[in-house]
């Protein structure tokens, strides 16, 4: 199939898997005689695997890494829950964040009358207004 029926296979864009093949995520399709790619029902496995990994959130690293994996016939399944587990912690790290940046704009949302005055601290702690970030904003 062509380019864009693999596409349509895999549910990644051409433009993705041109990108994955120039980065090495997946080797470089075959070429017909008029010179567009070919991909066979095993690369399009390969690019669902790909997606798939992407909508769990991993890395292009960390994809590379499952697929290398994946094709290991040999692979010990403690080394693919070792790049799960890291992925994991790294998820738990960006929940904590933002979790954190929830609480700060609810906090911030809560002391702005929201009204036509022009005082906001929503407004003051972008702008790096101490008073706001400690919650010391008063009446806003």
């Amino acid at each position: 199939m062509n380019i864009g029926e693999a596409a349509r296979a895999s549910g990644i864009s051409a433009k993705m898997i041109r990108y994955y093949e120039s980065v090495g995520l997946v080797g470089p399709a075959v070429r017909s005689d008029n010179g567009y790619r070919v991909y066979s029902e095993t690369e399009v496995h390969m690019l669902r695997f790909i997606r798939r990994a992407r909508d769990l959130g991993f890395s292009t690293a960390q994809i590379e890494q499952l697929v290398r994996l994946w094709r290991d016939q040999g692979r010990s399944s403690a080394e693919v829950k070792r790049v799960a587990q890291e992925h994991i912690d790294e998820l738990q790290q960006k929940i904590t964040e933002l979790e954190a940046m929830k609480r700060t704009l609810e906090h911030l949302a809560q002391h702005c009358h929201g009204d036509q005055r022009p005082d906001c601290p929503i407004i003051d702690d972008l702008a790096g207004d101490p008073a706001a970030r400690h919650g010391a904003s008063g009446d806003n």
